[in-house]
């Protein structure tokens, strides 16, 4: 499979795409004013103990308290995306956990990590289980874990890593993951970046000691640093830069850990920008649209909502020849391999519900199912997806670690309030008449300018033009219709009195 790295870099914005078989399957955007705060360490206060849930709220300086549950505080190691499978975080194992208050008390001070960024209405998540990510290793300084990412197949490999690294890690050090990347790991490097891991756990202690909470003790590498850092190896065949200075930095970087990529990385200088070039452009617009068509002329819905992310595959025009089971057996293969890239492109995670069409073949199901966990596998976010249900759902879910694409770089519709929708004309209409009648029974207006858009003042004017006759006439009313192309489509303002005084408020209810 063809990968590429796309970085375009501007002083105001840093975007980073990546492509497989030339088609874009993930976008980050780094900007200065919303910077990512996932991986930063912090020194807290504890704010609250809330034993009811388990959980306390702690002081980290941001808007909202960070929320740290039990389970980030009593686990015996870190657990890292990189993870060994046989030996992973325990996720959907039920795992026993002592009183939080056994723990952990208000008032205290507590070096915490950002494992996940304020979404919505809910401040960061934090954990006080440290993990420092290198190139080939993640060290954990509380854990006695030694891992081998499980992307790491080789037997004799893994074998060989666990050795080594229970080999040259100090008594008492710690605990370490060895990366993807880290295959084919040699003493020197792992002894260096361990080294190197272990001075930055010491500086961050020391600066602990001596700073007052809240306060930022480490940052996380920035977005173009970790990419480098957590993707860009062997397995890429090209990271192309359209930014002089961050090609400097890149090859710099790279210089230290890894020289041999050095000939893999290109700076774009053609007139063109390097998104147009490669169709990015489009391929992000399509990214925040509801509709995304199939190859087979089938196509998905995709629906964000509060409590999880609904997705409904159709048949669309793709009628097939005669087997209607091929028809739908096909067009399900075709949306597990866009329900995955989508995932990972939109960033979206929590809770997914994938409504396939309707296979009486169990063997279909299953064959569906398995291409769709084929092409999770390549995501880097920590994914699992369930059985097919009696419903004929599929349920999985995706590690969420900052908001999705489009809640980032989008925000709500100050006409439909995020709804994507608004009231026709004629509900409008319906609304206005209801108002005029409270006008008539408060009885202290006589005179109503009623003020709409345009779209429902020709509504009026084409399909209902006797309303206004028949409103003055019923409620004994002067009544002035005028547009205003300012105004949305479902609003409406009631002015009364030579003075327009605005009196929607009082009339306007529903």
């Amino acid at each position: 499979m063809k990968r590429e790295i796309l970085i375009s870099a501007t002083p105001q914005e840093t975007r980073v795409a990546i492509l497989e078989d030339d088609v874009l399957v993930e976008l980050m955007v780094d900007r200065p004013d919303t910077e990512r705060i996932v991986g930063d360490i912090y020194l807290g206060q504890v704010e609250a103990v809330l034993p009811g849930i388990q959980a306390a709220f702690v002081d980290i300086g941001t808007e909202k308290a960070a929320f740290l549950h039990v389970s980030d505080v009593a686990r015996d190691y870190a657990a890292d995306e990189d993870e060994d499978e046989d030996e992973g975080n325990g996720e959907g194992k039920t795992r026993r956990y002592p009183p939080i208050q056994d723990l952990i008390q208000k008032g205290q001070r507590a070096i915490v990590q950002v494992s996940k960024e304020p979404i919505g209405t809910k401040g960061p998540r934090v954990t006080t289980q440290i993990s420092l990510p290198g190139r080939f290793l993640v060290y954990m300084p509380d854990s006695k874990h030694i891992g081998v990412s499980r992307k790491i197949e080789d037997r004799e490999e893994r074998a060989r890593l666990r050795a080594l690294a229970r080999e040259i890690l100090p008594e008492d050090a710690g605990g370490v993951i060895i990366r993807t990347v880290g295959e084919e790991l040699t003493r020197e490097v792992f002894e260096r970046e361990l080294k190197m891991l272990l001075n930055t756990w010491k500086k961050i202690q020391r600066r602990a000691r001596s700073a007052r909470p809240p306060v930022l003790i480490h940052r996380e590498a920035k977005l173009t640093s970790g990419i480098i850092r957590d993707v860009f190896s062997d397995k890429v065949d090209s990271l192309i830069i359209d930014s002089k200075e961050v090609y400097n930095e890149v090859k710099q970087y790279l210089l230290g850990v890894a020289p041999e990529l050095l000939n893999r990385v290109h700076l774009y200088t053609e007139a063109v920008p390097l998104f147009d070039k490669y169709g990015i452009e489009e391929a992000i617009r399509e990214a925040f649209q509801r509709r995304v068509d199939l190859p087979s002329g089938g196509y998905i819905i995709i629906e964000p909502t509060e409590a999880l992310v609904s997705i409904d595959v159709n048949t669309g025009r793709y009628t097939g020849r005669k087997d209607p089971e091929k028809t739908i057996l096909r067009t399900n293969l075709d949306a597990a391999r866009e329900i995955a890239r989508q995932l990972r492109l939109r960033d979206v995670g929590g809770i997914i519900v994938c409504d396939f069409i309707d296979m009486e073949s169990r063997a279909n199901q299953e064959r569906v199912l398995q291409e769709l966990r084929t092409y999770l596998n390549r995501d880097r976010a920590r994914t699992r997806a369930f059985q097919v249900s009696e419903l004929g759902l599929v349920e999985m879910t995706r590690q969420r670690v900052r908001p999705p694409l489009f809640q980032s770089l989008t925000e709500p519709c100050t006409h439909c309030g995020g709804t994507g929708r608004v009231f026709t004309p004629e509900t409008v209409v319906r609304r206005i008449e209801r108002a005029i009648r409270r006008v008539s029974v408060d009885g202290t207006e006589r005179r109503i300018t009623i003020r709409v858009h345009p779209q429902v003042a020709l509504h009026i004017l084409e399909q209902e033009p006797g309303l206004l006759k028949r409103l003055q006439k019923s409620f004994h009313l002067e009544l002035d219709l005028r547009d205003d192309p300012l105004m949305r489509q479902d609003e409406f303002r009631l002015l009364a009195g030579p003075a327009d005084t605005d009196v929607t408020a009082r009339y306007a209810l529903g």
